[in-house]
């Protein structure tokens, strides 16, 4: 059976298995709402989210079909070794070219992330994104991408060629403290989408502030993003390694939000700060490093793989596609079941804390109000609960916080 076989195959199967969630997904539409969530909507907000969930929902496994019909034409007339045949015949000028072919066939999907954005989302009065910075959005997008991924060939094929088989370890240490460092960055990444200003002064900032230092916490900064030149939907997180944060709020947030209830998020991210979820977190990512690296090791000692591609020898950029497109694709269901199921006890634990903190009512009503706004589904699937999601559902986490279930 020839290389290329195995890549379609397993190319099918992950298909058939998004196929699968995208089918549980759209069945939650019939599943009951829960009684304790059962106010988050009214009848007329409800029968909007039902088309939503829909639109939305045939759009994406459209762009699962056009993604797989892209790749697969790409796999079966040898496009990647044929398009790298086209520059000087450098290893590292063919692998970059390898990942150039590969990000370009977004420009397939185009259509329907500007469909998502400038149609449904603007349907649904979520859009605030003008033409001209979705474009500039995507181009962005595409720099950064293949920025990275090229950083990241480059990596691979200096710790291959320089160390052999000690790839594994190397490889894997490696990504590791090349994702801590890029969440590191992550602000000035962000800062490429948004702009950011000061929170003013006030109660709000001021019990924030309280809120950290009570635990040992220092605040470097609380800013408020511009989320809402593109979008209604609300968020908040806070940055930063060690006891020195950053807390970034949504402009959305702070707009819809009460003092109160963005006290109660941020209790809950407290929680997961007291709790080492970050830590626990960061070893997962090296467990996650250290299989991908296995699973490079092994591509990289058989010649033989990219010979059945086209390729006169080993292609970096086309091994990085294959390796997280193909190999680590076919495992990503199972890995994804058990670091989910991490995450949601995280998040159960992280909500116990905002309880702890005297925020019970605020965190669940200003849950009720993140999912209003953003349309959650408040009923899915507990299947698709358990192979998907990282946090646990409104009604579970409702639950857990008034006591009918203890946090898990």
């Amino acid at each position: 059976m020839s290389f290329k076989l195995i890549a379609l195959i397993v190319m099918t199967l992950t298909l058939v298995w998004n196929l699968v969630l995208e089918r549980l997904r759209q069945r939650s539409v019939n599943n009951p709402l829960p009684e304790n969530v059962a106010d988050v909507y009214d009848a007329a907000t409800y029968q909007k989210w039902k088309a939503y969930h829909g639109e939305t929902g045939q759009l994406h496994l459209l762009i699962q079909l056009v993604s797989f019909a892209v790749e697969v034409i790409l796999i079966l007339t040898d496009a990647f070794a044929a398009f790298a045949g086209l520059f000087p015949e450098v290893q590292m000028t063919r692998s970059f070219a390898a990942l150039l072919l590969l990000s370009l066939t977004g420009v397939f999907l185009l259509p329907f992330e500007y469909y998502s954005t400038m149609v449904i989302e603007e349907k649904y009065g979520f859009n605030r994104t003008t033409k001209k910075t979705f474009w500039l959005d995507q181009l962005k997008s595409f720099l950064i991408g293949l920025g990275l991924m090229s950083f990241i060939a480059c990596l691979l094929m200096w710790v291959h060629q320089a160390l052999g088989d000690w790839l594994i370890v190397a490889f894997a240490g490696l990504m590791t403290l090349f994702l801590l460092f890029f969440a590191f960055l992550y602000p000035v990444f962000s800062r490429i989408f948004n702009k950011f200003t000061p929170l003013e002064e006030g109660e709000l900032r001021q019990k924030l502030t309280a809120l950290l230092e009570k635990h040992g916490y220092r605040v470097r900064a609380i800013q408020v993003m511009d989320a809402s030149r593109r979008s209604t939907k609300s968020n908040a997180y806070f940055t930063g390694f060690g006891h020195m944060k950053t807390i970034v709020l949504y402009d959305t947030l702070v707009a819809s939000m009460t003092t109160e209830e963005i006290c109660a998020v941020f209790a809950h991210e407290l929680g997961h700060g007291l709790h080492h979820d970050t830590l626990r977190n960061q070893a997962l990512s090296f467990l996650q490093m250290l299989f991908i690296a296995v699973l490079a090791w092994l591509v990289l000692r058989t010649p033989a793989v990219f010979a059945d591609f086209g390729f006169d020898g080993v292609n970096y950029g086309f091994a990085i596609y294959l390796i997280m497109n193909v190999a680590f694709a076919l495992f990503a269901p199972l890995w994804g079941l058990v670091a989910n199921a991490v995450s949601r006890r995280a998040e159960y634990r992280a909500d116990a804390q905002a309880a702890e903190e005297g925020y019970t009512g605020a965190l669940i009503s200003g849950l009720k109000k993140l999912s209003r706004e953003n349309l959650s589904d408040l009923s899915p699937d507990p299947l698709l609960v358990k192979l998907e999601y990282s946090h646990p559902t409104l009604s579970q986490r409702i639950a857990a916080l008034t006591g009918e279930k203890k946090f898990r």
